[in-house]
């Protein structure tokens, strides 16, 4: 099935105009979904638009309302919402450019992909992909969309460019209400040591396709049974993995999971010696300073 774009218009870039399309770059309806039943009958449930002491009403009488409170409503009629001109409507600009890694994925929502409406227009957009591509930066824009200005971000992606739309700063909750209570002290260097061994042993370049939906999987099997008639499959319970009960002693369950996954288990030793060598290290003011770390920008909300 063809993939239909969900927006038409043009990529700005300055004085240059791009006729562009922009689709979703996510499936939807992949995963199992179910319908609600009514058990006695057996008959899907629907939903109507009622109106209490009218009861079902036609979809064209409905309007728009804002609350005022006190159950009022302020009526906005749909011309009143279409009157409004909004350029990015059909202009998507790049107004702005940052580098790659500035923006927190704390921002990123859903992703799309942008490409040229015609053969005509490759060549801009190529340029604009190559530039991006060279100058590792972001272009920020905004475009109206599904009722909504969003703010976006585009990247080169392969061949093409790859749009993201962001979360705006106000849709962003504080996170100090959660973090606050998390003890601002250093962990402990033997525990970190250990840490950072298994960390190195499990890295390897992502591959989304390594990894699947096995709550999915287990779905089908589940619907894949009763459709045949077949008693449904049961999973064992336990997967090999220590329990919140089982694991006491943080050293030794990080331990086990380094020799888990194939490490040598660290001697104690070693682990304090490296301690004392980052120490000693961190002792020496020019040497504090040498590896004291640029300062990061803060990916927290401004309160």
């Amino acid at each position: 099935m063809a993939s239909r774009a969900i927006w038409k218009g043009q990529l700005r870039l300055s004085l240059v105009s791009i006729p562009v399309e922009i689709h979703s770059a996510t499936k939807t309806g992949r995963r199992v979904s179910f319908r609600q039943i009514h058990g006695p009958t057996g008959k899907p449930v629907n939903y109507e638009k009622v109106v209490a002491g009218v009861g079902p009403v036609d979809k064209d009488d409905i309007l728009k309302g804002y609350a005022l409170g006190d159950n009022e409503y302020l009526l906005i009629e749909p011309e009143e919402i279409e009157a409004i001109r909004l350029e990015t409507k059909k202009t998507f600009e790049l107004v702005q450019f940052v580098g790659a890694a500035e923006i927190s994925p704390l921002y990123y929502a859903q992703p799309y992909y942008i490409v040229p409406t015609d053969d005509l227009a490759e060549d801009a957009y190529r340029v604009v992909r190559d530039a991006l591509r060279r100058s590792g930066k972001v272009g920020l824009g905004q475009l109206t969309v599904h009722g909504r200005e969003q703010l976006c971000a585009v990247r080169p992606c392969g061949d093409g460019l790859l749009m993201e739309t962001l979360f705006y700063a106000d849709e962003i909750k504080d996170a100090d209400p959660l973090f606050s209570a998390i003890a601002d002290e250093p962990a402990d260097a033997e525990l970190l040591a250990v840490a950072e061994q298994l960390i190195a042993r499990k890295t390897a370049p992502f591959d989304a396709a390594a990894f699947t939906d096995n709550y999915d999987k287990a779905l089908r099997a589940l619907i894949e049974d009763k459709r045949k008639g077949r008693a449904p499959r049961v999973t064992a319970e336990g997967s090999g993995r220590a329990s919140a009960d089982n694991v006491v002693d943080l050293m030794q369950a990080l331990k086990e999971s380094l020799k888990a996954s194939g490490g040598a288990e660290p001697a104690r030793g070693k682990a304090k010696a490296s301690a004392r060598k980052t120490a000693a290290r961190k002792a020496d003011p020019q040497d504090e300073a040498e590896d004291k770390p640029a300062p990061r920008r803060s990916t927290r909300k401004a309160g």
